[in-house]
């Protein structure tokens, strides 16, 4: 069974966010990095960009397979976790912790209430189990 903290939302696509202020921190669920397996490589965007809802953000490739990611949110890439440029493994050790992706400034804190809670995605994933 997939860990699924309680505190973080979640799109249905698999990814995660945390709110810190104006700041959200962003990833990929332990389902995801599940599904996919042994990460080989991740694109991260670039600090500085402007993301929207919905927009793709980032690209994560396993030995399986390459699969991109999705802005839950919108505003401006603040920080990027550059250690996953060698080594991505950490999102498959520590997706909730050392695996996060990028952080941004959140545009509009109403955004966040549109996510899941983190028993609703853990509805969604039980189906595709």
């Amino acid at each position: 069974m997939s860990n699924v903290p309680s505190e973080l939302k979640f799109l249905s696509s698999h990814e995660w966010l945390s709110v810190d202020g104006d700041i959200a921190t962003i990833g990929v669920s332990d389902h995801a990095q599940e599904l996919l397996g042994d990460l080989v490589f991740v694109e991260l965007p670039e600090e500085g960009s402007t993301v929207l809802i919905g927009d793709t953000v980032a690209v994560i490739e396993s030995v399986k397979a390459a699969s991109d990611t999705y802005a839950p949110i919108s505003g401006e890439v603040v920080e990027v976790n550059s250690e996953l440029e060698d080594s991505p493994e950490k999102i498959n050790d520590d997706p909730y912790g050392d695996g996060w992706m990028y952080k941004v400034k959140i545009d509009d804190p109403s955004e966040v209430a549109d996510m899941l809670d983190a028993s609703a995605y853990a509805e969604i994933i039980a189906e595709e189990e």
